[in-house]
């Protein structure tokens, strides 16, 4: 969702001049939720991606993550950060998650 990612922008760079050959990341969604664009990229200048932590979770419950924060980014967008709005549209969602 976020493009203007600065420090992801370093390393692409960094894999275009063939001076990494591997990223390091705690968990896959830290590099990137939605953008699989990054993935292939990477792949194509023959860097490697390596997740030190996997998460044991199904592909539901990923889904339903995913279904969160996209949810979350669109209700900041709409009313803000800080907006009362907002945290009752979380509030909401992040109830959902734990009854699913």
């Amino acid at each position: 969702m976020k493009e203007d990612r600065g420090g992801l922008k370093k390393l692409l760079e960094l894999a275009k001049r063939r001076q990494i050959d591997a990223v390091v990341v705690a968990y896959k969604d830290r590099l990137t939720r939605f953008g699989f664009e990054y993935l292939v990229e990477f792949k194509a200048y023959g860097v490697n991606v390596v997740v030190t932590f996997q998460d044991d979770k199904d592909h539901t419950q990923e889904l339903v993550e995913d279904f969160v924060e996209i949810v979350k980014s669109f209700a900041s967008r709409i009313y803000g950060h800080r907006s009362h709005r907002y945290e009752k549209v979380v509030k909401c969602v992040e109830n959902l998650k734990k009854d699913g």
